[in-house]
């Protein structure tokens, strides 16, 4: 295979990622849509929709603050709006995400969680987006460092690479699986499940971006791990803090 993969789109040449990313999202929206239908927690429309404008403007300024805050140097001494403006991440995404949710629920007085619902389309556009940052190989920075383990790959040049984006694709299949297991369950409250992935996602995402190229903002980490740092340290606050975690023995699911 020769990276990067490219599709031709209307006469232009477009790199896989973009179009993996596009197409995850529009995938997942459908996925989700398809639970809201099935599922027996009805939100009123204002709810919905907040939550969702709140989800959807949440994570699209974060991914990009916090992508460019990878390099703090070019975003602040050689500004440029079109690098700004592609430059993502999806650790910014689901920390700002989850801020814009917040401030939504409030602004429209709801208190319940309404996490668990998106976690598998989450998941799955992940998974289709992570299939896209691998086929880009090393144009873009979502590749490995060097490695000479029996897991490295040539991704574009003359090194051998941590294929960073199949770890996170195996991690995340597994994440689904385990959720699924504890989902069927059928004792946690509302809300169990998204907080429990969130915590996992950012441990992973913690611990991978050792083996990724960055640039080191406090000590050896970069800005994506502080971000993963403060969202594991938040979730371990709130699953702690949180009493009820397990439903009451009498609970009917309709």
């Amino acid at each position: 295979m020769d990276f990067p993969v490219t599709f031709q789109i209307f006469g232009k040449t477009i790199l896989a990622h973009p179009v993996f990313e596009t197409l995850g999202i529009f995938i997942a929206m459908r996925y989700y849509f398809y639970l809201k239908r099935k599922s027996s927690e009805k939100l009123s429309f204002n709810t919905s929709a907040a939550v969702l404008i709140g989800a959807t403007a949440g994570a699209l300024i974060g991914s990009k603050l916090i992508g460019n805050l990878e390099n703090p140097q070019i975003l602040f001494n050689d500004f440029n709006f079109k690098r700004f403006w592609t430059n993502n991440t999806i650790v910014g995404g689901l920390a700002f995400g989850l801020i814009g949710v917040e401030l939504a629920k409030k602004i429209v007085g709801h208190k319940e969680s309404t996490g668990d619902l998106i976690v598998y389309p989450l998941i799955l556009a992940m998974i289709i987006g992570r299939i896209g940052c691998f086929l880009t190989g090393v144009h873009e920075e979502t590749y490995g460092l060097p490695t000479t383990s029996i897991f490295g790959m040539h991704l574009g040049d003359e090194y051998l690479r941590h294929p960073v984006a199949l770890y996170e694709i195996a991690f995340l299949l597994f994440m689904w699986f385990e959720l699924k297991m504890i989902g069927r369950k059928n004792k946690y409250v509302s809300g169990f499940l998204f907080k429990l992935f969130m915590l996992s996602y950012f441990s992973f995402r913690f611990l991978l971006d050792f083996i990724k190229p960055k640039i080191d903002i406090i000590g050896n980490l970069g800005t994506i791990q502080l971000v993963s740092l403060s969202m594991i340290i938040y979730y371990i606050y709130v699953l702690k803090t949180e009493r009820n975690l397990i439903k009451p023995k009498n609970t009917i699911i309709l």
